[in-house]
């Protein structure tokens, strides 16, 4: 069955004000394009059906990296992904990160706002929409049940983005723009545990920018996927740390994706870290915290079981880069 884009207006706007002002004057039909590699596959399956397309992609101030007077890497929301995974003056682990990402054609057309403000998916909604009304609309899908827990009253879906763990643990901030003004948010902030409002950002907000502090400790990201491209993480484990010369834990953040409906931060876990060194015995106790209140669902790819296994051994790997 071939499935077709709906009519809609493209509009490509050359400032942020006026962007801006086009998000407000739709009354709530317009939507933001970076790449467009999530948001067409979802109009064509009418998971959204917008009456404008407002895409980013011709507003310079929007693209490009470089380090501030203060150390800070600063990133345009509207870079490819491609040229973050290949950028020096990005963190290592966010080139790593952003390198994981889908296939080399997508990763030439997303961008990095893109991915991190990436809708939540669930195998029930992200499917053609004459299998959504076979089936029986879900709570995200205008229904009035979430098929994954059917005796629950809420919206289940996962966030699948790869950059948002990485920020959130490089303790990352992000410059929002609207017709309220600007406001800057801590990247841990954005994001609500809530597979429908899953975003602490407003329809007619644009996310402009990402600022990572300067950071000297270690950082790696591990992503468990079916196959070695293209797909969506099934857990994906973010781990930023400084370590003494003895190797002991000055201060850590460790942050689970792809689990939930927002990244989580495994706070129990780096309480525990915080002042021991990385021995096999303490690597596997905080494996085990960081875990303990994971809680997938059978809403993607493979069984909720198998990725609750594989959390604790993502994490013990992302603790053992840390060590090595």
């Amino acid at each position: 069955m071939t499935l077709r884009l709906p009519l809609f207006e493209y509009r490509t706007p050359t400032s942020l004000a006026e962007a801006v002002a086009i998000l407000s004057d739709s009354d709530g039909g317009a939507v933001i394009a970076g790449g467009g590699t999530d948001l067409f596959p979802k109009m064509k399956r009418r998971q959204t059906t917008p009456t404008t397309v407002v895409s980013l992609s011709a507003i310079p101030e929007l693209s490009g990296i470089e380090i501030d007077s203060e150390g800070n890497c600063r990133l345009g929301a509207s870079t490819p992904v491609a040229a973050v995974a290949a950028s020096e003056l990005v963190p290592a682990v966010v080139a790593a990160a952003a390198a994981e990402i889908a296939s080399p054609q997508i990763r030439n057309t997303a961008t990095l706002g893109g991915n991190l403000c990436l809708d939540t998916r669930c195998n029930y909604i992200d499917m053609p929409e004459l299998w959504r009304e076979a089936s029986g609309h879900c709570l995200k899908d205008g229904g009035d049940t979430c098929w994954v827990a059917p005796r629950g009253d809420r919206c289940w879906a996962i966030s699948s983005t790869d950059l948002a763990p990485v920020v959130i643990a490089l303790n990352g901030t992000l410059r929002l723009v609207g017709p309220r003004g600007e406001r800057e948010t801590p990247a841990e902030a954005l994001y609500r545990n809530d597979g429908i409002d899953y975003h602490d950002r407003s329809d007619d907000e644009i996310l402009t920018q990402v600022m990572l502090p300067p950071f000297g400790g270690r950082a790696t990201y591990r992503k468990l996927r079916r196959r070695g491209s293209i797909d969506f993480p099934l857990v994906g484990v973010a781990a930023a740390a400084h370590l003494d010369d003895r190797g002991t834990v000055g201060s850590i953040r460790l942050v689970v994706g792809a689990v939930a409906s927002a990244p989580l931060r495994a706070t129990a876990a780096e309480e525990f870290l915080v002042g021991r060194q990385l021995t096999d015995e303490v690597i596997e106790e905080a494996a085990r915290l960081a875990s303990h209140h994971v809680r997938p669902q059978d809403n993607t790819d493979t069984g909720s079981r198998y990725r609750k296994w594989m959390t604790p051994v993502f994490v013990t790997r992302a603790l053992q880069d840390l060590r090595a």
